[in-house]
């Protein structure tokens, strides 16, 4: 496809809608601020170690596994909210409440003496705020694809304005905490009943913008019946599959929140490969009964699933169709769409693109605080100088993609945060110099937005249009496991080399690289399968 004038790509921009998308941008990356920087800066000024700041950062797990629940903000109705409001904005409106609430209650706590209610507070908030994100980015993705003129390029506009929206929730607004937490007239709880009031505030965007159309209610209803025309034949397979998927979301769970009461006489050592030979084992016998299935479900004509309906109708096989379409059809038609080989690849990049950014990010706060800078320098450098960057550079990138192409936009987002992380390694060894703060600051902004808008963009345009919560929610969970799980460990990871703060961000910038590679090795496919979903996307499929 030959790529387009700037005139071309600017006039995307045009369209009212991404204003919305921005302002919830702003709402979804805001919670960030209160369980990540904010947070950090409140647990720093406590004085808490490295390691336990980092650990503490595994509240975020909400945000990989986000997922597992995601399917359920494509199909449950809010009581009395959802008819007044639509199901997207009354997903939204209720998540952001509920982080309104949670953000009082973490005001109310001492930091020093009740750490662990803080991490219970905490992560109902990230819960929340992983819900919330799950909403707004099937708003964005629903309210995008409803116009006739939809396309790849309007995903990018749209990818870079929830891009800036975001960074201006986290970093323009996240400035504010540590402004006011450097005046001695504040203390941390103080800011954190400010923060809620601000989340309180960005809920009226919710009220007052369009809810989306969409035809993913009969989409979804019409895959439920067709397993019902089946299920009454299949019993044990009804009652292996309401079985397995509990278990496997448990197992999922259980191994994200650090395998609680693991037994004493199985080393620690063996505990992911357990769960993760159980998770893989589990998955292997849900597909066999899903395949028995859906061979019945293939062998039957039109006229046998039509028959079928009335008489389907006992409990067990009402709430196995009911969870199949829910919660499976989403995943199966990923992979049915995409093929298993480049579905798998292309959940294997977005797992690997963020790793350096992920260690990076979660230490920050710590580096700046180590290095010598103050929270009000934290505050202008950081967060104000990282915002403005951030915004501009988001439009910049997303013009580039929206001439050139996802791919290559990719690329170059890639190789320049794997380049910018370099800037640090300086940092760490010239000390707190300001003007190289700036810079530094400046050039994470700009590669960041760059490479995020792309990113973001790839995952819109994946996504079937009946399952955008779903399967944007599966793909995006992936990105965060990596800033969430291995992020975690950042801290540990710089106590390892003795506080050596230059060598782990030489480090950091090499990690991008195996995702680059891997990019390149699925180009082709991956060129070939953006364009046909410019073009036209298959229906959605209950086999």
């Amino acid at each position: 496809m030959p790529a387009r004038s700037l005139l071309q790509s600017l006039r995307y921009f045009q369209d009212r809608r991404l204003l919305t998308v921005f302002f919830f941008g702003i709402a979804s990356g805001f919670p960030w601020v209160m369980i990540g920087s904010a947070m950090t800066g409140w647990l720093k000024d406590e004085g808490l170690s490295r390691s336990s700041i980092g650990l503490f950062g595994l509240i975020f797990v909400a945000y990989s596994i986000n997922f597992l629940w995601s399917p359920l903000a494509d199909r449950i109705k809010i009581p009395l909210l959802t008819a007044k409001l639509g199901l997207r904005r009354s997903w939204i409106f209720t998540t952001q409440l509920l982080i309104c609430l949670f953000t009082l209650q973490l005001s109310s706590l001492d930091a020093a003496s009740q750490l662990s209610m803080m991490a219970l507070f905490g992560l109902c908030l990230a819960i929340s705020g992983a819900t919330q994100d799950i909403a707004i980015d099937a708003y964005r993705i629903d309210i995008l694809n409803q116009a006739s003129d939809n396309s790849n390029e309007l995903m990018a506009a749209g990818s870079a304005m929830a891009t800036a929206g975001w960074w201006t929730g986290y970093a323009g607004l996240g400035s504010i905490p540590f402004i006011l937490a450097s005046s001695p007239d504040w203390q941390w709880s103080e800011v954190f009943m400010v923060l809620a009031l601000m989340m309180a505030a960005l809920s009226i965007t919710a009220l007052v913008v369009q809810e989306p159309t969409s035809q993913r209610e009969q989409t979804l209803n019409q895959i439920q019946q067709a397993y019902l025309t089946v299920l009454p034949s299949y019993k044990s397979q009804s009652v292996g599959i309401l079985l397995l998927l509990p278990l496997i979301m448990l197992t999922i769970l259980y191994a994200n929140i650090g395998y609680p009461l693991w037994p004493e006489f199985i080393k620690e050592q063996y505990q992911f490969g357990i769960a993760t030979f159980s998770v893989i084992a589990m998955i292997a016998l849900f597909a066999r009964q899903l395949t028995k299935l859906n061979r019945a479900l293939n062998s039957r004509t039109d006229a046998v699933l039509a028959t079928g309906l009335a008489r389907s109708n006992d409990s067990i096989s009402t709430l196995t169709a009911w969870l199949l379409a829910t919660l499976v059809a989403p995943i199966q038609e990923f992979f049915q769409r995409n093929g298993v080989r480049l579905a798998f690849s292309i959940l294997m990049f977005i797992f690997l693109f963020k790793l350096g950014e992920a260690y990076l990010g979660r230490m920050s706060i710590v580096f700046y605080r180590e290095v010598g800078f103050s929270n009000e320098d934290i505050a202008y450098y950081s967060k104000l100088i990282n915002w403005g960057t951030t915004i501009v550079f988001s439009l910049i990138g997303s013009v580039f993609t929206i001439r050139y192409g996802i791919l290559k936009g990719l690329f170059i987002g890639g190789i320049a945060m794997s380049a910018s992380n370099l800037l640090f390694s300086v940092m760490a060894v010239m000390g707190p110099v300001k003007w190289l703060f700036a810079m530094t600051v400046f050039v994470d902004g700009f590669t960041s937005a760059w490479g995020s808008v792309a990113f973001v963009a790839l995952l819109s345009v994946l996504c079937n249009k009946s399952f955008t919560a779903s399967q944007y929610a599966l793909m995006a969970s992936l990105g965060t496991f990596g800033r969430v799980m291995l992020g975690s460990y950042s801290g540990i990871f710089v106590d390892w080399l003795d506080g050596n703060w230059a060598l782990f961000f030489v480090l950091t910038s090499m990690m991008v690289i195996p995702s680059l590679l891997f990019l390149y090795s699925i180009r082709k496919p991956l060129t070939a399968l953006i364009e046909q979903n410019e073009s036209s996307q298959d229906k959605p499929k209950a086999k």
